[in-house]
């Protein structure tokens, strides 16, 4: 029998009569407490959580004793009766039950007893059905490889023709490290699902990421380029010193991308397949005006607070109050580390000053908000994320509904949600494949003329000219206005001129632009720090 101590009248009756079953049935009872947060200190600031998940003010009465659930009373609000609720020490328990030690005696051997799991678990692959022809083996993943080998080769006889000793070399060479990483389902499985969704008709892009460096990948249509025409690696989409799960993300138009799940979920099972939850965390701006308003803080003092906050992506709040501002103050100083200056660094002094104010109101909101700052607000369904389980997912993962979606979804997010032992794929919905894909649909109707995408060729000077004048708009990658600006003074004027420049344009590297258009233009000279690496680098 479970007995709870919180300093509450009522569940010490509970506790009374507990207690006489107990010794009237010879039970033994244990202790526990309801932990809802960490510390004694949290009180307040679960309780500001409380007032943001349900859309009220903290200074609205709460139910301050027992009530009947059902029972609705307005202008109540649901609230913890006292600070007692967080995850109490071995020896504040003790004190607890000091009269009946016993309790706790009988908790810690049930603790003793729990036995101490790995929930991190190997990848389970969903079976894929291949034919009878191939099932020579007692070894699912070496008929699976099998079937695999002859798909690479009978493509590869459309996509090369003749099969020359460098494209056979490189088949066997991927073929062998797919074996031996024990990944050929995987390969089958989002083989089996692009061509599913081609055959319905849904607009599959040629491929993005590592996995455009598979040839295999190539050979079997998972991907529309030629890794070694272009020389990509395989080793950075699979490396048998790195066994992590290869990553392949494909991309559908978005109005086909359901088709296509419709597809996957008919084929492998309704509780077998799910999308992918997303906590939302609250972000430093976020948690000062959510605080702000369960504290009655006037709107415009909220967000006048909140802009006070530097606008630098990942911005933590405890750093931007407690953190050294300037490299003079110390190391890992605002100055240094987030890159703040001169205007920031005043905004963050002004919200310094209001942090240590004992009487200003505002304070109070700043010392909740960097408390609350980055616990779970919302929840969402990932935008591109499905999971595809080898059995009923409620005996592998824990899963919710969600109004939004009629799948299951996980409950544990995407970033982790390979280590629980359930495979990850990406269907990304991409509305430029549907403006392609009307655009040719248009083109047939109105002039009569079907054209095939994949057939268009890569060395069209008009299309060059294009690029050339940034006249890039709704152009996937390069259709930002930095992008077109650095276009018109590259003037690319062949396919690995956009390749180097889709590779240049984010963050870091994005800096030595200047340098590669001087460098085409014989403006800046080339130079290679061991002559050994001109072969390698040459192009870029």
């Amino acid at each position: 029998i479970e007995l709870q101590r919180h300093k509450l009248k009522e569940q010490e009756q509970v506790n009374e009569v507990l207690l006489k079953w107990a010794k009237k049935y010879n039970v033994p009872v244990i202790a526990s407490n309801d932990s809802h947060y960490v510390d004694k200190d949290d009180a307040n600031a679960h309780d500001i959580l409380l007032c943001i998940n349900t859309g009220e003010k903290q200074s609205t009465p709460g139910f301050d004793d027992f009530v009947n659930d059902e029972l609705q009373i307005k202008n109540r609000r649901f609230k913890f009766p006292n600070d007692q609720f967080y995850f109490k020490t071995t020896h504040e328990m003790s004190d607890l039950f000091a009269d009946i030690p016993e309790a706790i005696d009988n908790t810690n051997a049930i603790v003793d007893k729990v036995e101490v799991l790995n929930l991190k678990k190997d990848i389970l692959l969903p079976a894929f059905p291949i034919p009878k022809e191939f099932q020579t083996s007692d070894d699912s993943n070496l008929n699976q490889w099998n079937y695999l080998h002859y798909l690479t080769y009978e493509g590869a006889k459309e996509r090369y023709g003749e099969i020359g000793e460098e494209v056979r070399e490189r088949l066997d060479f991927e073929l062998f490290t797919i074996k031996t990483m024990g990944f050929a389902g995987y390969f089958l499985i989002v083989s089996d699902f692009i061509k599913a969704g081609r055959n319905l008709g849904v607009f599959v892009g040629p491929g993005r990421g590592s996995a455009a460096g598979s040839a295999v990948a190539y050979c079997i249509g998972i991907t529309n380029i030629d890794p070694i025409k272009y020389n990509l690696l395989f080793e950075r989409f699979l490396n048998p010193d790195r066994k992590s799960m290869p990553d392949i993300d494909t991309d559908f138009d978005d109005e086909g991308r359901q088709r296509v799940i419709d597809y996957v979920v008919k084929k492998y099972g309704q509780n077998q397949v799910a999308q992918i939850i997303t906590y939302g965390t609250m972000a430093a701006k976020m948690s000062i005006k959510d605080v702000a308003r369960v504290l009655d803080l006037p709107l415009s003092e909220s967000n006048a607070l909140a802009k006070l906050v530097p606008d630098k992506p990942g911005t933590d709040l405890g750093r931007v109050l407690n953190a050294p501002l300037t490299v003079k103050d110390g190391e890992k100083s605002l100055e240094e580390k987030e890159g703040l200056g001169p205007d920031d660094l005043e905004n963050v002094r002004l919200l310094r000053s209001i942090y240590a104010s004992d009487t200003d109101p505002r304070s109070q909101v700043l010392k909740e908000a960097e408390r609350l700052e980055g616990s779970v607000r919302n929840t969402g369904i990932h935008a591109a994320g499905i999971i595809i389980a080898p059995k009923d997912l409620t005996e592998l993962i824990p899963v919710a509904t969600a109004k939004d979606s009629d799948l299951w979804v996980t409950q544990i997010e995407g970033s982790v949600i390979e280590e629980a032992g359930v495979i990850k794929m990406d269907f990304l919905g991409l509305k430029t494949l549907s403006i392609i894909k009307t655009a040719l649909e248009l083109i047939r109707q109105n002039h009569g003329n079907a054209i095939a995408i994949d057939d268009i060729p890569l060395d069209d000077a008009k299309t060059y000219e294009l690029y050339q004048r940034g006249e890039t708009n709704a152009t996937f990658q390069f259709e930002s206005v930095g992008m077109q600006k650095y276009l018109r003074e590259l003037k690319p004027d062949v396919f690995a001129d956009l390749i180097a420049m889709n590779a240049l344009y984010r963050p870091g590297p994005l800096a030595y632009i200047p340098n590669f258009i001087a460098r085409k233009h014989g403006r800046e000279k080339i130079e290679y720090d061991l002559p050994e690496m001109e072969e390698h680098l040459a192009d870029t």
